[in-house]
C-alpha cells in the first residue's frame, strides 16, 4: 500500500475532514503503539508499511530521548497519549486509533498484526483490533 492510499483510507474510515488530520491520527496512533510493543516488533511492522508511515514506529522504537518501549499502560493511558498527540478528544482518539490499526492490518502481510495484538494486554487489543480482520 502506498502512503497516499494509507492516509486516504484512514481519512475515509475515521471520517476526518482533511489529510492533515489523518496524518496526525496516524502519527499519534503509531507512535503510541511503538511505545507499547517491543522494539523489534515495531521495526518489523514499520518495514511492511510505506516508509513515511513506518517512520512513526521507528522514531519511537529507536529514539533514546523518547519514552521506553514495551511500556505497560491501561486503555485509558494509551488513548490519552493518542489524544494528546493528535489533538483529538478522547472518544475521537479511540475511534481514530482503531481506524489506523485497521488500515495497518490490511497494509501488512502474514501474521504480523497478530503478533502486535499478542504483545498487548487483552483489553487494549480487543479495543484496538475490534474492526480488524484478525488474520
Amino acid at each position: 500500500m502506498r502512503h497516499d492510499d494509507f492516509i486516504g483510507q484512514v481519512q475515509a474510515r475515521a471520517r476526518l475532514d482533511s489529510r492533515g488530520a489523518a496524518e496526525a491520527a496516524t502519527r499519534a496512533s503509531l507512535e503510541t503503539l511503538a511505545e507499547r510493543i517491543p522494539p523489534a516488533l515495531a521495526e518489523h511492522l514499520a518495514a511492511q508499511l510505506p516508509r513515511e508511515i513506518g517512520e512513526h514506529l521507528r522514531r519511537v522504537a529507536t529514539a533514546p530521548d523518547l519514552p521506553a518501549t514495551g511500556i505497560r499502560m491501561t486503555n485509558e493511558q494509551f488513548f490519552a497519549r493518542v489524544s494528546e498527540r493528535s489533538g483529538a478528544d478522547l472518544p475521537k482518539a479511540v475511534h481514530e486509533a482503531r481506524c489506523v490499526v485497521e488500515v495497518t492490518d490490511e497494509a501488512t502481510v502474514g501474521s504480523l498484526t497478530d503478533k502486535v495484538k499478542d504483545a498487548l494486554d487483552d483489553e487494549l487489543a480487543d479495543v484496538l483490533f475490534a474492526g480488524s480482520s484478525g488474520r
